[in-house]
């Protein structure tokens, strides 16, 4: 292999490292993925370095030399679907070795693979505001209050995941805009437990996941990894507690 070909083949890695990342994969996963494309293609070593923002790739190889790649990472998002499809990829890569047009074939129909329409996505942010205030003692007034909320913040979050504003900023304006109409669909007999409307809505914006995947790095032993996402989560949860406060103060 070629050093033209060695540029190739790590892009491609990379770009599938990238999308791992991106969708929720753990960094030591990214890494290992990383490492092993590179090495079916013929590399001798492969140091990948990555966390939640970044890539920084180099190998070695007797035809080739050294070859390195950095890649910057942005925008976060789960999708288990695209993970399990990721995965499936860069064993096939391993495994068949093919030509790096059809690996960019192959990632690009997962990219545009199908996702929940928007319609669906609504009902599932209806459904999940509304449980958890049921859940957490609300009565049917409340329930149908925060599902309403829910709906609404659905199409908050979606009009500005279209804009360049970012995640923290979508985050303070969606909980200043759960809390106010919590406390106005009270306020019109529609619901009755502002706090208890308010908390389903709470749970569509705080960062679980996240903040789970960031003690699992830490417990893999990717420590800075996993303290950045834990730093992010804490603030996001911060940023989310000040949105609805603010909301109660104006009421």
């Amino acid at each position: 292999m070629n050093r033209d070909d060695a540029e190739q083949y790590l892009s491609c890695a990379m770009s599938i490292g990238e999308q791992l990342l991106i969708n929720g994969a753990e960094v030591s996963r990214v890494e290992d993925t990383i490492r092993r494309i590179c090495m079916a293609y013929g590399a001798l070593r492969v140091d990948v370095f990555s966390i939640t923002s970044s890539i920084v790739t180099t190998m070695y190889g007797e035809g080739f030399g050294t070859c390195t790649q950095t890649r910057r990472v942005s925008g976060m998002s789960n999708d288990l679907n695209k993970l399990d499809e990721l995965n499936e990829l860069s064993r096939n890569i391993c495994e068949t070795r093919p030509e790096p047009e059809r690996i960019a074939e192959a990632l690009e129909k997962i990219q545009n693979g199908p996702r929940y329409s928007l319609g669906v996505q609504i009902l599932i942010y209806a459904l999940i505001s509304g449980s958890f205030s049921l859940f957490f003692g609300g009565n049917l007034k409340d329930m149908a209050a925060s599902a309403i909320i829910g709906v609404l913040l659905k199409f908050l979050e979606t009009v500005l995941g279209r804009t360049p504003v970012n995640t923290l900023i979508t985050a303070l304006l969606c909980s200043v805009a759960g809390g106010f109409c919590a406390n106005l669909l009270v306020l019109t007999g529609i619901g009755a437990h502002t706090d208890l409307i308010s908390i389903g809505n709470i749970m569509l914006l705080i960062p679980g996941i996240a903040f789970t995947n960031a003690l699992r790095d830490m417990f893999s032993g990717d420590t800075i990894t996993g303290a950045i996402r834990f730093v992010e989560s804490v603030l996001r949860s911060v940023i989310i507690a000040l949105g609805f406060t603010f909301a109660g103060f104006l009421f």
